[in-house]
């Protein structure tokens, strides 16, 4: 059996699993890794020689337990669902009571809930954390939502609080220049505690949510631009580039900058031109959107962006019904130049509104679930490593310092006052794209969440009037307190109303 020498350990060494481990190793931590085909552990530790931490590649679990300095901490970052349990279950007959399994896949937060409570009953520590970033941000600096027991949180906390992307304190931005072996130093670390029972999962699932609106934002942008106004990918990318240096400054945008700059090195076309138009997802954006229809919460930007990639998968369908389905639209004869700038303010505050959603949905989540979120805190966290990074969330940030309680990110002064300043375009895209046929899904959609926010009487009173005629679900009265209850004895239908 090997010595206790390693500060933490690491099984499953995926891409991920490889860059995570080097990016702990890099900032002095001895880690111990294994991978059930021990031939990918060898070839790791061989590639690796000199990491300053050091790696150690274990030959069995037994051994891999055995090198591990107790408590022991051992991150998973293999499949989610049954693989996880399996190795779970694998793992406990050979750690000590206190020993913490941290789970940095994208499970499931109820999974989380249940492994946690699981986990503790038996005398074991349990962490589910979120880790945002891909390969990149895994191996030089990720966004870290850790969740579990606060006591399990501040043994894990110097090593999640080293391998985390660094912000600069006062501006928000993220420090970049990390290499292997010269990680970042200084600046505020992207992680903090969640909380108990799930927060961390449930936290990194909302993100994934926003991400997927984002993602789906800057689509519609791209087609109004192409479709609209005949703009060709690197003259998109121009414009791109510039929206990168205002307040759209975001990972997402740059990268989309170099996507529409990049020649396809088979056919030298532009690479998108010849990208198939479908889309796959994972599946953290529809657990978003179910958990908003189970919470009552609207979140239709992240719903609708899930749609879009479901719609999309129906490529051939698609491609019928463009030949039947062919309405005469008129075409876009307005000034470029502005409408570009209007699709700016659309997706600005489009993105606005998403970011309120998920952020609403997190506030009626820990109602549930028992949990204490900072969103300040969160929103900071996610100002580096993370896919939605973004300076967007710098403003974020401040708005919640501004107010801890608030309500909707719309009511904050600072993006009320935005709004003011970007609807006019933002309305006048929306109905461009409805009159010459462009669908614009996140777009419409937040802005019909804008105005129904926004608005003191919605149509839901005929709704209730509905509901009581042909079910006798009853109604509430706009001159008696809320929460009394009255019917009507409704006639058949087709026949008069006999007032009484």
């Amino acid at each position: 059996m090997s010595e206790a020498t390693s500060e933490i350990g690491l099984v499953g060494l995926a891409v991920m699993g490889q860059n995570l481990a080097l990016n702990i190793a890099d900032h002095g931590f001895r880690i111990s890794v294994y991978n059930r085909t021990t031939s990918k552990t060898d070839a790791f530790v061989a590639e690796n020689p000199d990491t300053p931490g050091g790696l150690f590649g274990a030959q069995s679990l037994e051994e891999f337990v055995s090198s591990l300095k107790r408590p022991r901490k051992i991150i998973l970052l293999i499949q989610a669902g049954k693989a996880t349990d399996a190795v779970i279950d694998s793992l406990l007959p050979l750690l000590d009571p206190d020993d913490i399994i941290i789970d940095g896949g994208n499970a499931l937060w109820t999974d989380t809930i249940r492994r946690e409570k699981e986990l503790n009953e038996k005398g074991f520590r349990f962490i589910g954390s979120g880790v945002s970033g891909g390969e990149e941000g895994a191996r030089f600096g990720p966004s870290l939502m850790p969740g579990g027991k606060l006591s399990a949180w501040n043994e894990l906390k110097p090593v999640w609080e080293a391998i985390a992307a660094k912000v600069d304190a006062k501006t928000g931005k993220p420090l970049e220049g990390a290499s292997p072996g010269k990680p970042i130093e200084g600046g505020v670390p992207c992680t903090t505690y969640i909380g108990e029972n799930g927060a961390g999962h449930y936290v990194k699932m909302v993100h994934n949510g926003i991400e997927y609106g984002d993602m789906q934002m800057i689509c519609e942008g791209y087609a109004l631009m192409e479709n609209l106004l005949g703009m060709k990918p690197k003259e998109m990318s121009a414009v791109f580039g510039e929206w990168d240096k205002g307040v759209l400054d975001s990972f997402l945008i740059e990268i989309t900058t170099d996507i529409l700059q990049q020649d396809d090195p088979e056919t030298g076309k532009p690479f998108v031109d010849i990208v198939l138009d479908t889309a796959g997802q994972k599946g953290t954006g529809k657990w978003t959107s179910v958990n908003a229809l189970d919470m009552g919460i609207a979140a239709p930007c992240i719903a609708e962006a899930v749609f879009a990639r479901c719609i999309s998968a129906v490529k051939e369908e698609r491609v019928a019904a463009s030949e039947i389905m062919q309405p005469a639209l008129p075409a876009f004869d307005g000034d470029k130049a502005g409408f570009t700038q209007a699709i700016h303010d659309a997706l600005y505050c489009a993105k606005i509104c998403s970011y309120a959603q998920g952020f609403q949905l997190m506030r009626e989540a820990q109602k549930e679930y028992g949990w204490k979120l900072n969103f300040g805190e969160i929103s900071m966290i996610w100002r580096g490593g993370c896919i939605i990074r973004a300076g967007f969330l710098q403003k974020i940030f401040e708005a919640y310092q501004r107010d801890p309680g608030l309500a909707n990110l719309l009511l904050d002064p600072h993006f009320k006052a935005e709004i003011d300043r970007c609807q006019a375009n933002w309305r006048k895209v929306v109905a461009a794209a409805a009159i010459h046929g462009v669908p614009v899904p996140t777009f419409s959609s937040a802005l019909s969440y804008y105005d129904s926010y926004r608005s003191a009487r919605l149509p839901a009173n005929l709704l209730q009037g509905q509901r009581d005629y042909f079910g006798a679900h009853t109604y509430e009265r706009t001159d008696k307190p809320r929460g009394q209850f009255y019917h009507i004895d409704w006639p058949e239908p087709g026949r008069p109303q006999i007032q009484s």
